[in-house]
């Protein structure tokens, strides 16, 4: 008699559900709108969003899995590049301007930097969790996108000189900057799933949905969204290999010009917006004029104090103080469902500038040196990648791409917002393509022509199969242990015969030199 099949929702089902499911939840719940007066970014404040307190729950799931399992949490590479910006932190959270600061902006840090990053790296399996992870990210980007064109189209998105135009999706004219991270962030994932070495239908689908992300950008009239994104698509060409980058660079020009220059797409105000972003030092708008006030009184509290800085949550303090007359007094925010409210500046726009001030060099040197060791091992890893032909370079393309967004981005925002909980995500990508033991070493290899069928290891053998052209099976047997074959069409498997090959009657064993 066969088993009883299990139900649907059974326990047994359950347990074999990827556990980066829960971190796919994570992003599943940005789509959900965000209050008027929540989630406020830029450093400001407001409420959680759902998607923080989920987080929290992720990194509690992912303590419970190790307890269960007993097994060692991280590396000990991981442990110390993960951990590095925990001394900064600490310090910082000591020169506080009250305890309540210290203990709120040390959560906040640890949340983004650490804790959630180390769990993302430990959830994530292999390769195909990888890709689920990347394909909620583009499905994110495309949701957010869409109700960003629909707000552009109806004049229902955030106010933008004086007309409410602009894509916001559903964070609301508080967090400009949610949606254009949103869907930058799903059109790194797009570019990276479409120059990997999948299926030509699947790579064909994920250039498309790059393409349709890159409306919803330009309609985010987010500057420095669009310089992070230009930067990051070009490293993902150069490095998926330089002739294709050329072609792709030559197609992109092509079409940008018959779209701009032959039918006329994009609005003045698009057209200016591109424009200004050459045009910072001539005339610089009250925007800009803030941002840049802003950095100047960054660098001042880090004089003021360079090696531990203002302590964590410590820039408003202090921006009064070191800010000259040209700063105002905030910025306007208008649409999208709600009312006109003009907005304090909090922060200096900069991440980087940001650590300055409040950290110090000791939390800048600890927190950078964590991030640049996180890209140098996986830019060396991408390569040996690509270098051995293995599956792989789209997941490589994916964690370094969103990496090197988040990097650049840094220079033009800063973390605030409920899209915050992204950066967390994107960093444990990154932590787990540099330092994960499955990630660069695996069994799968691209499939070669008229090679036969690709043979899986055998669980618990420490065999790793390559298929080869013009054989069927190959097997790398180890040292100790027996290798195994799948019998060949025609022939009936019987018992072994001689002595510890393990080999089966009517099977090729093909030996690779």
């Amino acid at each position: 008699m066969s088993s009883p099949v299990p139900p649907p929702w059974s326990a047994a089902r359950a347990s074999r559900l990827p556990p980066v499911l829960a971190v796919v939840a994570v992003v599943a719940l940005l789509a959900l709108p965000v209050a008027a007066d929540g989630g406020g970014g830029g450093g400001g404040g407001g409420g959680a969003h759902p998607a923080d307190a989920v987080s929290a729950l992720v990194v509690l799931y992912c303590v419970l899995r190790l307890v269960r399992d007993r097994r060692r949490p991280l590396s000990r590479a991981a442990a110390v590049v993960l951990g590095l910006p925990v001394l900064g932190l600490a310090v910082a959270a000591t020169g506080a301007v009250s305890p309540g600061a210290g203990i709120t902006g040390l959560g906040r840090y640890l949340q983004v930097f650490v804790l959630v990053p180390a769990a993302v790296l430990l959830l994530i399996r292999d390769r195909g969790d990888v890709r689920l992870l990347a394909r909620s990210m583009v499905g994110l980007g495309l949701w957010q996108g869409a109700v960003g064109v629909h707000q552009y189209a109806t004049g229902t998105g955030a106010s933008y000189q004086g007309e409410q135009i602009r894509a916001v999706g559903t964070f609301g004219p508080q967090d400009v900057m949610g949606m254009a991270t949103v869907v930058s962030l799903g059109l790194v994932c797009a570019v990276g799933l479409a120059l990997g070495h999948a299926p030509a239908r699947r790579r064909a689908l994920a250039a498309g949905c790059a393409l349709a992300l890159l409306l919803p950008l330009a309609l985010s009239f987010s500057r420095g969204a669009w310089i992070a994104t230009a930067v990051t698509c070009a490293a993902q060409l150069l490095l998926s290999g330089v002739r294709r980058a050329l072609a792709v660079g030559a197609a992109a020009v092509a079409a940008g010009v018959v779209l701009v220059g032959g039918f006329g797409l994009g609005t003045a105000m698009l057209q200016e917006r591109v424009g200004s972003i050459t045009q910072v030092a001539d005339a610089p708008d009250q925007s800009v004029t803030d941002r840049y006030t802003m950095w100047e009184a960054a660098v001042g509290m880090w004089r003021e104090r360079p090696l531990t800085g203002v302590g964590l949550k410590g820039f408003p303090e202090h921006r009064d103080g070191h800010a000259s007359l040209a700063l105002s007094s905030g910025s306007e925010t208008d649409g999208a469902g709600a009312g006109y409210h003009r907005q304090p500046l909090l922060s200096p726009h900069n991440m980087y500038l940001l650590v300055l001030a409040e950290q110090g060099l000791i939390g800048l040197l600890a927190l950078a040196g964590s991030w640049l060791a996180l890209l140098v091992l996986g830019l060396r890893r991408l390569r040996a990648v690509r270098r051995t032909r293995r599956t792989g370079t789209d997941c490589g393309l994916v964690a370094c791409g969103l990496l090197v967004w988040q990097l650049t981005d840094f220079a033009y925002a800063d973390i605030g917002g409920p899209s915050t909980v992204l950066t967390a995500v994107c960093f444990g990508l990154a932590a787990w393509w540099a330092l994960g033991p499955g990630a660069g070493a695996g069994t799968e290899a691209e499939p070669v022509a008229g090679a036969g069928t690709e043979a899986k290891p055998v669980a618990g053998t420490g065999t790793e199969a390559e298929p080869v052209a013009g054989t069927r099976t190959q097997a790398k047997p180890v040292a100790g242990t027996r290798t195994q074959a799948k019998p060949m069409a025609g022939t009936e498997a019987g018992p072994g015969v001689g002595a510890g090959t393990g080999t089966e009657p009517g099977t090729e064993e093909v030996s690779v030199r």
